[in-house]
C-alpha cells in the first residue's frame, strides 16, 4: 500500500511562485510513473505535468510549459511542481498521483492508480 500526501498549496498573487511537494509512504517500491493533475472549479481533471520514472522524461501541458517544473527524487521518495509567474487560471485543487502500472511518464488519469487527497492553489489577480 501506498500513500501520497501534497502539501504546499496556499493563496498568492498573480506572478508569485509556489513549490508543490508530494511525499509517498509505505511501499514506494511498487511506484514508477508520477504526475501533478489539477481541477478548477466547475471542470475536469486535467494533467498539469507527468515524470517517468528515471526523471529523464517529463511532460508538460501547454498551459503550464515554460513555467511549470516538475522534479522527483527516489530516494527521498518525494515529488515536486515548482510553479512560477503564476496566473489567475492556473486556480485548482492539484492532485499528486503514481502508477504502479508503468515508469513513462503517462498523461492520462486510467495510467495513475494511487493518488493523494489534493492540495488547494489559488491564484488571485
Amino acid at each position: 500500500q501506498v500513500q501520497l500526501v501534497e502539501s504546499g498549496g496556499k493563496l498568492v498573487q498573480a506572478g508569485d511562485s509556489l513549490r508543490l511537494s508530494c511525499a509517498a509512504s509505505g511501499r514506494t517500491s511498487s511506484t514508477y510513473a508520477m504526475a501533478w493533475f489539477r481541477q478548477a472549479p466547475g471542470k475536469g481533471r486535467e494533467i498539469a505535468a507527468a515524470i517517468s520514472w528515471s526523471g529523464a522524461d517529463t511532460y508538460y501541458a501547454d498551459s503550464i510549459k515554460g513555467r511549470f517544473t516538475i522534479s522527483r527524487d527516489n530516494d527521498k521518495n518525494t515529488m515536486w511542481l515548482q510553479m512560477n509567474s503564476l496566473k489567475p487560471e492556473d486556480t485548482a485543487i492539484y492532485y499528486c498521483a503514481a502508477s504502479s502500472r508503468t515508469t513513462y511518464a503517462r498523461i492520462t488519469i486510467p495510467n495513475y492508480d494511487i493518488w493523494g487527497q489534493g492540495t488547494q492553489v489559488t491564484v488571485s489577480s
